[in-house]
């Protein structure tokens, strides 16, 4: 993987600039074309002989020699800091050709193409906002600069196509929003530019209808159908003739609702109703929200706070419960997104039932209990696993089967206070898919099916464990909730890392998961799992941990913290970091960053070090490292322990 201090450019003229944004010199058109010619690749090899017909077609006998020295001129301008004779990360030697190793987020065409590939099928959100981004990196035609060879010819024609497509998509997601009023003039211009392309007339129909403007929609329309016919000889398709029904009509489906945020905002109106159905409107509506993921999901966990906070300030202990326990969202990751807001709920809990005392209504009582051991996630504290035992044993007493899967839920949140519990979650997981089969409950279904992925993944069960995935995501599919691809993708990440003979191949998996929960809505599973999962790819294959700046471990620094030390060969600052090292919290990562413990203590020689991790690793004996989260793995538990039982006893 090469060096990520340089991005590429190349939807306009060709450029390279630093990570502060400052060009880099890349020479004259000739070593521009070589690295763009490169950059076509896509990464992979270019053999001499192609690059000689591509960027000398008259044959020149010095052309080989040329392109020799070319490389070796963007080699020294892309690594100015390389070390004379060291090989080069950036442009590889590959046979007798080269390749490009720049990270794909790296060069801005293949990052939009991915990107693209990346949207298709997500919400109208998630579309919009990713699309709208991507679209800004155009500066131009693409390769601007480089003339007409047939190679760029080539590569323009593909990524025009691509841009077009994400100008489509781009505007069919902001009309399914209810937003494409102000791309009507955009629209319009793209129509003319590309009257062939019946989507365009499609969209600047349906974003006139959205401006208002009926009867210019209309004509849109009737002067597409007629232009198809006379200047294509082509037949309107159906989409022209369905959308001019629809606005003759005045579908509603034309003019989407207000969305989930909008309709909670509503809600908060003093206007809106009673201060009691107000309040539990807005927990239930978070509810419903929570599971669409992304801003819907950080705009839920607001108004769920907000509504919860307003309830126990009135006084009601009563409306506090209720308004608390209409909020029932599986959780499926042991770290809370907002660690001070969940305290704040857990304290409010704690509170309410201390008022309503113990003859509150058993349901009522079993949600609030199920609330404190899911909210109170992470810890090793007994009062929190005392809570989702009472939760649990009232349930189970009670004809509300949601009540018992939300105190399932809170169960295997509070499996992790201790290591080696896989196989309750697997007990968790089999009652989960049961109950809410059974029960029409189809978000904990799902959930069922996600602890049963974890389940196996830690067991090394892979192919259980992506039927668990299909299932999930088939009744992701049905039920809208996006959220379960995000770690679907993740074990499917972590099954190339275990799996794939091609470390690079899963890197590249885990870099696409980066951009899937970039947008979720959940920052306590993405804060740092990802560059976690690249350290864990580089140890097991006993090479140095990246340093890289966009690979920041985050909440994980202080246990990757002596292993980046020892890297740079600050060997006495490493073994500082170690000896300060804390415990690792008890949640889904807890083996994992024991494993980053063990590989420090192998590498520093500490025994004392290595006998706390064979200690805690040891309840894990027979599963994979990592291997609960579903998400990364750092190899089988049993080779971890066989390398600290090298470094000694103590």
């Amino acid at each position: 993987m090469g060096p990520v201090g340089i991005r590429i450019q190349v939807l306009g003229p060709v450029g390279v600039r630093d990570d502060r944004g400052r060009p880099v010199a890349a020479g004259s058109r000739r070593r521009r074309e070589l690295l763009a010619r490169l950059v076509a690749a896509g990464g992979y090899p270019v053999p001499l002989e192609t690059l000689i017909d591509d960027l000398w077609p008259d044959r020149s006998p010095a052309a080989a020699g040329a392109v020799r020295t070319f490389v070796g001129e963007l080699r020294r301008a892309l690594e100015p800091d390389r070390p004379p004779r060291a090989r080069s990360r950036t442009i590889e030697t590959v046979g007798t050709g080269y390749a490009l190793r720049v990270p794909r987020d790296r060069v801005d065409a293949h990052r939009f193409a991915d990107t693209l590939r990346a949207v298709r099928g997500r919400p109208s959100e998630r579309v919009a906002s990713a699309l709208g981004e991507a679209l800004s990196w155009w500066a131009g035609e693409p390769y601007a600069d480089l003339g007409s060879p047939p190679w760029v010819t080539a590569e323009r024609a593909r990524l025009a196509e691509l841009h077009r497509q994400a100008v489509e998509l781009h505007a069919r997601a902001l009309l399914d929003l209810g937003q494409g009023a102000p791309l009507a003039a955009e629209l319009a211009a793209f129509a003319a530019a590309h009257p062939w392309r019946e989507r365009a007339w499609v969209l600047l129909a349906h974003a006139l209808y959205q401006d208002d403007r009926q009867v210019e929609a209309l004509e849109a329309l009737r002067g597409a159908r007629t232009r198809l016919r006379d200047r294509f000889g082509l037949d309107a398709v159906d989409d022209i003739d369905h959308l001019e029904r629809d606005i003759l009509l005045r579908a509603p489906h034309l003019r989407p609702p207000p969305r989930t945020e909008d309709r909670l905002r509503l809600l908060t109106r003093a206007d809106a109703a009673s201060t009691s159905t107000r309040l539990r409107s807005m927990s239930v509506v978070a509810r419903a929200a929570a599971v669409t993921g992304g801003a819907n999901l950080v705009l839920a966990q607001d108004q769920r706070a907000a509504a919860v906070a307003e309830a126990e300030r009135a006084g009601d202990a009563e409306l506090t419960a209720r308004v608390i326990a209409a909020y029932d969202v599986p959780t499926i990751w042991t770290r809370p997104d907002d660690p001070a807001r969940s305290a704040a709920l857990v304290a409010t809990t704690r509170r309410t039932l201390d008022r309503l005392g113990p003859d509150a209504p058993p349901a009522l009582r079993a949600r609030l209990l199920a609330t404190v051991g899911l909210e109170h996630r992470g810890s090793r504290d007994r009062w929190a696993a005392e809570a989702t035992a009472e939760a649990e044993r009232l349930a189970r007493e009670l004809p509300d089967p949601a009540a018992l899967a939300l105190a399932l839920n809170a169960r295997f949140v509070q499996s992790f206070q201790r290591p080696g519990r896989t196989g309750e979650r697997d007990a968790v997981a089999d009652e989960l898919i049961a109950l809410s089969a059974r029960h029409d409950l189809p978000t904990f279904q799902i959930l069922g099916h996600l602890i049963k992925i974890q389940v196996h993944a830690a067991r090394a069960e892979f192919e259980p464990a992506q039927g668990h995935a299909d299932a999930a995501e088939r009744l992701a599919a049905v039920h809208e909730t996006p959220l379960v691809h995000v770690f679907t993708a993740a074990f499917r990440a972590m099954r190339l890392a275990e799996r794939s003979p091609d470390p690079a191949e899963a890197a590249r998996a885990y870099r696409a998961l980066a951009a899937d929960l970039a947008g979720a809505g959940m920052p306590g599973v993405e804060a740092g799992l990802v560059p976690l999962a690249l350290v864990a790819l580089h140890l097991r294959r006993r090479q140095p941990v990246p340093t890289a700046p966009d690979l920041d471990p985050g909440p994980h620094r202080a246990w990757v913290e002596p292993l980046l030390r020892h890297a740079r060969g600050e060997v006495d600052a490493a073994r500082r970091a170690a000896a300060a090292l804390p415990e690792p919290p008890a949640d889904h990562l807890y083996d994992a960053l024991w494993a980053v413990v063990a590989h420090t203590a192998v590498r520093l020689g500490d025994r004392s070090l290595a006998a706390g991790a064979r200690a805690a690793l040891a309840p894990l004996r027979g599963e994979l490292a990592g291997g609960a989260t579903a998400a990364l793995t750092f190899g089988p538990v049993d080779d971890l322990l066989a390398m600290l039982d090298d470094v000694g006893p103590r």
